[in-house]
């Protein structure tokens, strides 16, 4: 299968070995919303029986990759995404399954309107990490920029 013919989740799976650990779930990944769950494995639990705060971190910089590969995948031939910064709070805890869903801080078309005029953009993603009773454990900002190559 081609790059051009793997959904983005199948490509971030392919291409970013963490997400293959985690065995992570890529149910949408589109320019407005991605949604990434991280199935509940022992194996990546922590002294209280809930999904370790490494992973949690991981799956929602996998869902904010997601996100920012569907908007900006196009740009590709003349930028690399490069996550800059990120800060995560844990809110509730979590147990079971969580599912981070990734949103936009900043509208596509801006990003790309500053590439453009030869800048190095940067945008926030804003993730929510929820549980599978829908209560929000855990809130996440990851600072992204578009790259120049060259």
């Amino acid at each position: 299968m081609s790059a051009d013919q793997m959904s983005v989740g199948e490509m971030l799976a392919a291409t970013v070995p963490m997400a293959r650990t985690l065995h992570l779930e890529f149910l949408e990944a589109g320019p407005e919303k991605a949604v990434v769950v991280l199935p509940d494995q022992g194996e990546f639990h922590n002294h209280v029986g809930g999904p370790h705060a490494g992973a949690m971190f991981t799956l929602g910089e996998s869902a904010s990759g997601a996100i920012v590969l569907a908007a900006f995948g196009d740009q590709l031939s003349r930028a690399v995404p490069l996550a800059v910064g990120a800060e995560i709070a844990y809110r509730k805890l979590a147990m079971g399954p969580v599912t981070a869903t990734a949103t936009l801080g900043r509208p596509a078309a801006e990003v790309v309107a500053e590439l453009d005029a030869g800048e190095r953009p940067e945008f926030p993603v804003a993730i929510e990490i929820r549980r599978a009773d829908g209560a929000v454990t855990g809130e996440m900002k990851v600072i992204w920029t578009l790259r120049p190559n060259g």
